[in-house]
């Protein structure tokens, strides 16, 4: 028998007759069109059938090429599945990242390209509900945090995943992955000890949150910049504050009159040539922003852990230690991605933004 959508007599972005219920012929795959049709001229009601196809599909948040939120598409689409050492998650929570904005909008094409139809999202966290082959210690029903590629979806494989613990709110751990991933990785590199002072730009966002309290826990003195009416956000993290303004070198002297040992760029203010000469050091120096930071001796750290979980591990035993939490700013329902996107591309988000899912 021949495909029952082999032929679509109208555009591919066409919702009049040729979708049904919402669903559009693209919408469904050849593997289950027999099984739609034979449903069909079984004598079920229109609506249930309609319902039974949804049910195959899930939500997911695509872009067919860059540009603004208003590339951003809900649409139905065949859900993952877990392959060997592998676990899909029923997504309850998803974090709001820059990088999420920068992708879209084309912005680091030339080391993140993307193939379109593109996925949203590089964190979550939810409920298993599926374990593949080879996976030990974690089964259905268990609550995970992780990150990966088009998480922003009602079910989602991680790359890496650890457990969540059971006083975290679903929304923190959803918002976690990232940021801690991201300060595991740049305190590595910088190879902080216990005493020295680090310096952090851009302090007040999401790596720079988790950044100040791991940094803290390691046994550091933090400075971390920020506009003056976040200077509170970060003193109750156990940060100094001090502003973006000229001349910080020399407040920052007067803050740590003994001298900075490492300095953070999570900014991208073109602020790393002051940080090295501040630091003195160009190889204790690490931007996870400014793209031209290698010209000035300094790394640009964009390349995750080889084994991000330790890092999620770390932070699940830290947070139920009290030695680190995370602030979300609001959250938002699938529909208000655009939004979240925007907000979060303005720069002036003090801890997370976070998607929800029902």
């Amino acid at each position: 028998m021949a495909h029952c959508f082999q032929t679509p007599r109208f555009p591919r972005d066409h919702q009049g007759p040729s979708a049904i219920g919402g669903i559009s012929p693209a919408s469904v795959s050849k593997s289950r069109c027999s099984e739609f049709m034979h449903s069909l001229t079984t004598g079920i009601p229109l609506p249930t059938v309609i319902d039974a196809v949804r049910g195959l599909l899930m939500k997911a948040v695509q872009f067919n090429e860059y540009g603004g939120t208003d590339v951003l598409k809900i649409v139905d689409i065949d859900p993952p599945h877990a392959g060997p050492g592998e676990v899909r998650i029923k997504v309850q929570a998803v974090g709001v990242n820059p990088i999420d904005w920068k992708i879209r909008a084309g912005y680091v094409h030339d080391f993140m390209p993307v193939t379109f139809p593109a996925g949203v999202g590089s964190e979550a966290a939810g409920i298993i509900d599926e374990v593949g082959e080879g996976v030990s210690g974690f089964a259905v029903g268990d609550v995970v945090f992780g990150y990966g590629r088009n998480t922003l979806a009602e079910q989602a494989v991680p790359r890496s995943w650890a457990s969540v613990p059971r006083n975290m709110p679903i929304e923190v751990a959803g918002g976690l992955p990232v940021i801690v991933e991201t300060a595991t990785r740049i305190l590595d590199h910088v190879n902080l000890k216990a005493g020295e002072t680090l310096l952090i730009t851009g302090a007040a966002g999401g790596v720079g949150s988790a950044t100040i309290q791991m940094a803290l826990h390691l046994g550091a003195i933090v400075i971390g910049t920020a506009s003056a009416p976040k200077h509170e956000y970060l003193r109750s993290l156990g940060a100094v504050p001090t502003t973006y303004e000229p001349g910080l070198a020399a407040r920052v002297q007067a803050l740590a009159p003994n001298g900075v040992n490492a300095a953070l760029d999570l900014a991208g203010a073109g602020s790393v040539p002051e940080l090295v000469a501040i630091v003195g050091d160009a190889s204790r120096v690490v931007s996870i922003s400014d793209v031209s930071a290698p010209q000035h001796g300094v790394v640009f750290s964009a390349k995750s852990l080889d084994h991000p979980e330790r890092a999620f591990k770390e932070a699940a035993r830290l947070y139920e230690m009290g030695a680190l939490d995370l602030r979300i700013e609001q959250t938002f329902s699938l529909g208000e991605v655009a939004n979240a996107q925007a907000i979060s591309a303005a720069g002036r988000v003090t801890g997370k933004l976070v998607i929800t899912l029902a």
